[in-house]
């Protein structure tokens, strides 16, 4: 299951969190400045606070995009990720949204039964990438073209944004709010926390994780927090205690009507229990009759839980689920309740016993009394298997239930069933989300319901690294990816097969031989034990075997600053994360370490990054980022022995390549010259045509509103009748504008290759096709493996 998927647009929490502490570590020694330390927002008093000005619009591009060229399309993996979130409209027919994790929000397109993504565009830049954590979304029940969300990947990170859409999505506009967000924080699928009055549509309230909860009374342009429930700001050590804040669970209106003009009075508001002790709080659910000027505490059968959701049915009957644990996939104990307003009446009930530990996640009803239709996720239920449950369904109200997923025929998908949704328009089509995406059956009446993926068009894989081929292999690339592994993709449209099949784990690295790419080496780590990883495949992927031993340092360092590099069949040089590499001539029977320096810790992760010399693989290079931007200077080495010791390259010294952390900077070579380097510092871009014993700096390239200014470098199949060799595509900044940038001679002029509707929440990986001019696969925040045409 889907927890965490690293890509270096996406930095990995544990990178991210260190980075933090660095930051607070130099505030308080009085260097640098403090912005990003305080993970709680910084306003908090009744009165409004002013919205900042829209988002600006973009610097126009430097030079103009050829139109009509260029296609983006995604990989085909399917899913992948980990849906949170499932928002129908309430009454038009098939809309429908879906909010991920870390990769952004979908549509639900029902003419070609897929979703679409909406957050690829403006508003989802490089600099913008947490803004992919989608946290809650919220439609208009009087306008469906009206869609808001909550956006912000941790709560450590500062306060989030809301997106406003009035087009379902296909643009977006934004306003920085003053509270912190945590979409791929623990949790992530409760809700939802944002709210439009159905009868005042321009009245929203958003439950917050660290500062309670929040009001708008201008469709989200200004907010002010609702200090009669609670002024609390959670701390930093509250926060952290709670992995993140949960806080304000979810909002919901109790109303049967909507548009009428005048604001819905009763409101609920389910408060989790780190907020009830951090504020003082005396239930975990409150209750205001006057439209939010104050609250009160409901009485709740139990108290110290979670209320991950809370529905109302058509005739006024409340639905709430109580779940001990936080989630995705929360134990129990677990209770469904029935709720009137006054007397609560238990449905179902989930206990520890015999070593199982289900709890209750999402509910959502269709129909209302004696004949209510309930469906109910039961979490944390792993397997299907006779007696199991994943979603209970009841068309009595409650009375009485039966399991319509376990061991039913088509694609089930148990544990983290934290949001499950009747469709308002059809009562036999119930989805749910799952750690890969979402599932469905539309007949959910049957005795016998068939299940199946719906998850056409949603890609939420996270690629660590991607290997292109040379041309005529029989494969496109390798992709080494965060939660599911390597694959060797031989298909774009169709879901990979070639695998070493280590199932739930983390592919680091991969290199093929580039005179023999049926030769294929691979690094990772299999996630449920920590047990590194490293296999070798000679046929291009179809069988594969593991190496017979590790490297120094390998078993230690599982992260995804590692990398190999293949330089002919059997032989390869392999970098883990923290470590001096070493290198193998027996298909890693043995290994033996090189003599390059020992990496000093500097507070996160770090690495050498290899590149193996495609026209003489005796030479291997290798690259020293510094590993933080607050480090020394970056290095850079070469080998003439198929690494096996390298010396230091002193014009790289004299060039003075900027610190810079692993994921920021690249190191490619022509593979059609013999020598020939290009490498990304993270603030330029580098070129040297003699084995890296001196570089030239290219003046394109600057770091520029937050974006890195230059991060990516990838050579492919030159145009025809180009001066250079290759196509050059580098993703960073030209002339304060953020993008692929492509240079067919040899890097002397540059054209932006991506335009504003397409930046898929920054780039994090790179890799450019070697027999088809204008094709580079990329990896999105969160958005899988794509590709351009």
């Amino acid at each position: 299951m889907r927890i965490l998927r690293p890509t270096r647009a996406l930095k990995p929490l544990a990178t991210r969190i260190a980075a933090m502490m660095a930051l607070v570590f130099l505030a308080a020694c009085g260097g640098g400045g403090a912005a990003g330390s305080a993970p709680v927002a910084t306003t908090g008093e009744a009165p409004a606070v002013p919205a900042p000005t829209p988002a600006p619009t973009p610097t126009p591009t430097p030079t103009p995009t050829p139109a009509g060229i260029t296609t983006w399309s995604s990989v085909k993996f399917g899913g992948g990720g980990y849906v949170t979130g499932l928002i129908f409209h309430p009454t038009s027919a098939h809309v429908l949204y879906a909010r991920t994790d870390i990769g952004g929000a979908y549509r639900w397109d029902q003419a070609t039964s897929a979703w679409i993504p909406i957050t690829d565009g403006l508003g989802f830049g490089a600099a913008e990438s947490r803004f992919h954590g989608i946290e809650s979304i919220a439609v208009d029940p009087n306008n469906d073209q009206l869609v808001y969300m909550m956006a912000g990947m941790y709560t450590f990170e500062g306060n989030g944004r809301l997106y406003i859409s009035s087009d379902r999505g296909d643009h977006w506009s934004h306003v920085d709010v003053p509270f912190a967000m945590g979409g791929n924080n623990p949790g992530r699928a409760m809700g939802e926390r944002l709210m439009v009055d159905p009868n005042k549509p321009s009245t929203l309230f958003y439950g917050s994780r660290t500062a309670g909860l929040w009001k708008s009374s201008d469709s989200g342009q200004t907010w002010s927090q609702a200090t009669s429930l609670a002024t609390t700001k959670m701390s930093s050590a509250q926060i952290s205690a709670a992995g993140g804040g949960i806080g304000v669970d979810l909002v919901v209106y109790d109303t049967g009507t909507k548009g009428s003009g005048t604001a819905t009075q009763t409101i609920y508001a389910a408060i989790a229990p780190d907020y009830v002790s951090a504020a003082g709080l005396s239930s975990n659910l409150y209750q205001s009759s006057d439209g939010g000027a104050s609250w009160t505490p409901v009485s709740t059968p139990v108290s110290g839980y979670h209320i991950p959701h809370m529905v109302r049915a058509a005739d006024g009957m409340f639905y709430v689920v109580f779940t001990k644990d936080t989630g995705p996939g929360a134990g129990g104990p677990g209770r469904l309740y029935k709720f009137d307003g006054s007397n609560w009446t238990l449905l179902k009930s989930e206990d520890p016993a015999s070593g199982i530990n289900f709890g209750l996640g999402g509910v959502s009803v269709y129909g209302s009394g004696a004949t209510a239709r309930i469906a109910l996720g039961v979490t944390n239920s792993w397997g299907s298997w006779s007696g199991q449950q994943i979603v209970q369904l009841s068309d009595d109200g409650g009375k009485t239930w039966r399991e319509i997923e376990a061991t039913m025929q088509g694609e089930t998908a148990s544990g983290w069933v934290d949001d499950v949704e009747i469709d308002p328009s059809d009562r036999d089509h119930i989805l749910h989300v799952h750690g890969g995406g979402i599932v469905e059956t539309r007949n959910a009446s049957s005795a016998t319901p068939s299940w199946n993926g719906t998850i056409g068009g949603i890609e939420e894989t996270a690629t660590i690294a991607v290997a292109t081929p040379p041309a005529g292999a029989p494969y496109n690339f390798i992709n080494s990816a965060g939660d599911v592994g390597t694959w060797v993709d031989t298909d774009l449209t169709t879901q990979p097969t070639l695998a070493p099949g280590l199932g739930w784990s983390n592919g680091n690295s991969a290199d093929m031989a580039w005179s023999d790419p049926l030769y294929i080496a691979a690094v990772g780590v299999v996630n449920a034990t920590g047990v590194v990883a490293g296999h070798w495949s000679g046929d291009g992927g179809k069988t594969w075997a593991a190496f017979a031993s590790l490297p120094q340092g390998a078993a230690q360092n599982t992260s995804g600053e590692s990398n190999i590099v293949v330089t002919a069949r059997n032989k390869a040089v392999w970098a883990p994360a923290n470590s001096v590499p070493s290198y193998t001539t027996n298909n890693g029977a043995t290994w033996t370490a090189t003599n390059l320096p020992t990496l000093a810790w500097v507070g996160i992760n770090r690495g050498y990054r290899l590149a193996a010399d495609r026209k003489n693989p005796n030479k291997v290079y290798a690259y020293d980022s510094g590993g933080a931007s607050w480090a020394s200077a970056g290095k850079f080495y070469l080998s003439t022995d198929g690494g096996r010791s390298f010396t230091q390259s002193p014009g790289a010294t004299t060039v003075g390549l900027a610190p810079n952390a692993w994921w920021a900077t690249a190191l490619a070579v022509n593979p059609n010259v013999e020598g020939e380097l290009w490498l990304a510092d993270g603030n330029a871009v580098y070129h040297s045509q003699d084995s890296g014993a001196t570089w030239s700096k290219l003046s394109n390239f600057a770091s520029s509103g937050g974006a890195q200014g230059a991060s990516l470098i990838a050579l492919g199949k030159a145009a025809p009748g180009a001066s250079y060799s290759a196509a050059i595509y580098v993703v960073g900044v030209i002339q304060g504008v953020w993008g692929v940038y492509r240079s067919d001679d040899g890097g002397a002029s540059w054209n932006r290759f991506n335009d504003d509707a397409h930046q898929f929440g920054g780039i994090g990986v790179l890799a450019a096709d070697q027999g088809i001019y204008g094709r580079i696969y990329f990896s999105g925040t969160g958005r899988g493996l794509l590709y351009t045409n």
